[in-house]
């Protein structure tokens, strides 16, 4: 199979995540700055978020840009990757919402854990159907950022608890890490 439909269908759920993330963010009542100041964590929360649906568009794009094809498990596991992205909605407000207090904090770090994990079975299953010599198989035969984003995600869900604008933090730097999307990637597909 081709991979159209997957890009495709996969572009108009990361684009109503976008959605739900925007609209859940509510104008305050009042017309002055001071009353947009509550409102603070939940839009920075919603950067965070929109950021990392970003990248995970741009890497998801970049990725399909370097097959050809794609079969049933390739298929499951970008749906995999979906359900977890489909997620960050719900925990982007919550977070937000509750001025990062720890619980919200640690489930929105266990939401990218499972993206991030998700994507590395995306990848696995593409190398599987490409092969290991394929472009994708050597791009990816050993991918120190991802293995690095997944041991901080676990280090922010358990620095939750202690200190949560720790965790934050973490999980921002893991999104400036994957901001300019994988060179290798795109030099192979040039």
């Amino acid at each position: 199979m081709k991979t159209g439909r997957t890009e495709a269908f996969s572009d108009g759920v990361l684009a109503i995540i976008i959605t739900i993330m925007v609209l859940e963010m509510k104008a305050p009542d009042g017309a002055s700055f001071n009353n947009l100041k509550p409102s603070l964590p939940v839009f920075l929360t919603y950067v965070l978020s929109f950021v990392y649906v970003g990248i995970y568009w741009n890497n998801h794009h970049h990725l399909f840009q370097a097959i050809s094809n794609v079969n049933g498990k390739v298929l499951w596991a970008n749906l995999n990757l979906l359900f977890w992205l489909s997620l960050f909605p719900f925990t982007t407000s919550w977070m937000g919402k509750n001025h990062f207090e720890s619980t919200p904090t640690a489930l929105y770090g266990c939401i990218l854990f499972l993206a991030a994990l998700a994507f590395k079975i995306l990848v696995y299953c593409v190398i599987k159907i490409e092969g290991a010599n394929s472009k994708i198989g050597i791009i990816y035969k050993s991918d120190k950022r991802v293995n690095i984003s997944i041991a901080l995600y676990l280090a922010g869900i358990g620095i939750s608890y202690i200190y949560t604008l720790l965790a934050v933090f973490i999980y921002l730097i893991v999104a400036i890490l994957w901001i300019i999307p994988d060179k290798r990637i795109e030099k192979s597909i040039h």
